[in-house]
């Protein structure tokens, strides 16, 4: 039952998180501590975004209370290690603060970013080896360089994503839910304390997010802003790579979990990719598509896949939910590869991409019914208005308003031509 003590450490920051929500929201009303909508935002009516300062100090107290339970104090033997991630932590939350209310521009952004992984690095936490064949990173710079790539990616692609009610927080209690047993399987396997960084942070950070996603739900009463979005990648990619350091490939490649395939040596990379599969797809995507037209990578745009699916005729909570089945399905399906033959492993992906898939596609199913039965339903009489057309193509309802050509009668004329004037 050592389990009990991650699980308090999640109550409390869970517990300290919707407390400083509730008073977090309160006050931003009573002060008007939120910015206006912007054009890309889903939302009608200005929305508090400061979550992100109740989750740093839910993340706070609960690493706080952890460093007086005994059976956690040997997370804190090497001090230097948890100082470096709140340090990093309250950069990145400073920051982000400071965005949501007065939005700062990119260049601004960045260079912060960097500073915040650069103290993560500095601290102690940074890829020094890759569990794939014992391969190890000699260079110092080279580690340091790629730690602050891979932190800065992954806190770029959380915010990225972060565009709808409790999308990221619940993303996030599934990955780390998920990444949570990995590393707990894990310290049997490779002689790892049971009590580690790692397990922590990951327990510290569900707690955050199940604490904030009561005032996040949709309908939203607050969102967690970039200060919240941020301080989540930025934890949760503290917690790969203090996790990934730790692995020895051999020992799970020779079939720790009662088998021998090589798949499972891999499982240390492919999991933090697989937990972070959308948020790091969409910020893929973003990067081509804004790089492709000329503008900068971070600008903002309306095109992000939640925006797809919206625009697609999902519903918001429907949306929300096809986010979370994906990531589900992306990170429980790697981790099966611990317990099961490669190909058993496959069959449980595929089958939940499939599923995923339709659910994905039915709006797009629904619209063509709706566009056949429209189009095979009897003309609409001459000035009547077709709700159902107007609402399957927009451009009808235009051209149902447009004044028609001069000298023309308006009954013989196409919707294509009465348009054109």
């Amino acid at each position: 039952m050592r389990i009990i003590f991650y699980v308090l450490t999640t109550v409390v920051a869970a517990a300290v998180t919707w407390a400083l929500s509730v008073l977090i929201l309160r006050l931003s009303h009573r002060y008007r501590l939120y910015p206006k909508i912007r054009s890309r935002d889903v939302h009608t009516r200005p929305t508090p975004r400061l979550g992100g300062v109740a989750m740093f100090f839910g993340v706070l107290v609960g690493l706080g209370v952890a460093s007086f339970i005994p059976q956690l104090k040997p997370v804190f033997s090497s001090p230097e290690n948890i100082l470096a991630v709140v340090a990093a932590a309250f950069i990145i939350v400073v920051m982000g603060v400071v965005d949501d209310i007065w939005d700062l521009d990119w260049v601004t952004k960045l260079a912060g970013q960097i500073i915040a992984a650069g103290v993560l690095a500095f601290g102690g936490i940074q890829i020094t080896s890759l569990p794939i064949g014992g391969i190890i990173l000699i260079s110092p710079l080279t580690s340091l360089i790629l730690t602050i790539f891979a932190v800065v990616l992954v806190m770029n692609a959380v915010n990225f994503v972060d565009g709808l009610d409790g999308l990221v927080a619940g993303v996030a209690i599934i990955a780390n839910g998920v990444f949570f047993i990995f590393s707990y399987l894990q310290q049997a396997a490779n002689n790892i304390d049971y009590f580690n960084l790692a397990s922590l942070l990951t327990a510290v950070l569900i707690g955050a997010c199940l604490g904030f996603l009561p005032v996040n739900f949709h309908p939203a009463k607050m969102f967690m802003g970039d200060a919240g979005a941020l301080l989540v990648g930025l934890l949760m990619a503290a917690t790969a790579i203090a996790v990934t350091g730790q692995i020895d490939p051999i020992s799970v490649e020779n079939g720790t979990f009662g088998h021998g395939d090589l798949l499972p040596a891999f499982i240390p990379i492919l999991l933090p990719v697989a937990i972070l599969v959308i948020p790091l797809l969409d910020f893929g995507l973003a990067v081509f598509r804004r790089l492709r037209a000329g503008k900068s990578p971070f600008s903002a745009d309306r095109k992000h896949l939640h925006h797809r699916l919206l625009d697609m005729g999902h519903s918001h909570l429907h949306a929300v939910l096809i986010f979370y089945a994906w990531t589900a399905v992306a990170s429980v399906g790697v981790l099966m590869f611990l317990f099961v033959p490669w190909y058993w492993g496959l069959a449980i992906i595929v089958t939940g991409l499939v599923v995923t898939t339709v659910f994905t596609l039915a709006p797009l199913s629904r619209r063509k019914r709706e566009e056949a039965a429209a189009q095979s339903a009897p003309a609409v009489a001459a000035g009547a208005s077709d709700p159902a057309i107007a609402r399957l193509d927009p451009l009808d309802a235009a051209a149902a308003d447009a004044r028609p050509l001069a000298g023309a009668d308006p009954t013989t004329l196409t919707p294509k031509e009465g348009a054109a004037s």
